[in-house]
């Protein structure tokens, strides 16, 4: 079982991994990141998988969200949860889960719902050997748009921009959980050009 982390964490690249990055700058390539971003709530639980290719492009493969049923009990709905990105992460394969840091209810037990779904959502990827990195709403916002206070519209409309899609993803939960995946794969962009820099 892998480390959950808090923000970027590099990871120590396989033979066979995907992740090996290096400035094209300095003679060499920059190879494919696959990220599954994930906007958790008690209703709706976004999912999106993004990736960034070799030529720097971004795709989106998929996106979407968990609709958990009113009324239904909460371990229900945790299952659902559990189960749906359980079979999302096997088909899409991606590398790492980036998720939403600590979310600031308006009330005690709704804090309480949002954080055993990200528990679940972290489980999900853990126990299918992914690593879990996550951001605040403010960083997630300042990576896609630009400006750390934007609301849901402005964020859905830079993700179909950046992403090049012939529509908006519907419902927003969708589209924030590929802000959140896009966020990480700047973050990780930033990185290197940083790490290039100080050798």
């Amino acid at each position: 079982m892998r480390n959950l982390t808090k923000g970027f964490v590099p990871l120590i690249p396989s033979a066979a991994s995907s992740l090996e990055r290096s400035d094209t700058k300095i003679g060499c390539t920059l190879s494919s990141m696959r990220v599954l971003g994930i906007d958790c709530g008690s209703e709706y639980t976004g999912y999106g998988v993004v990736e960034e290719t070799s030529e720097r492009k971004l795709v989106c493969h998929v996106h979407g969200a968990i609709k958990l049923k009113s009324g239904t009990p909460m371990a229900t709905k945790l299952e659902k949860i559990f189960t749906d990105l359980t079979a999302i992460i096997a088909q899409h394969q991606p590398e790492i889960m980036a998720i939403e840091d600590v979310f600031y209810a308006v009330n005690v037990k709704s804090a309480l719902k949002l954080g055993q779904v990200r528990g679940v959502a972290m489980l999900a990827a853990s126990t299918s050997g992914l690593q879990v990195a996550e951001y605040s709403p403010l960083s997630i916002k300042s990576a896609v748009v630009g400006y750390g206070r934007a609301d849901k519209f402005q964020v859905q409309q830079m993700v179909t921009r950046l992403l090049n899609l012939a529509a908006a993803p519907e419902p927003t939960d969708a589209s924030d959980a590929l802000a959140i995946a896009i966020c990480h794969i700047h973050t990780v962009a930033t990185n290197d050009r940083y790490a290039a820099v100080s050798r």
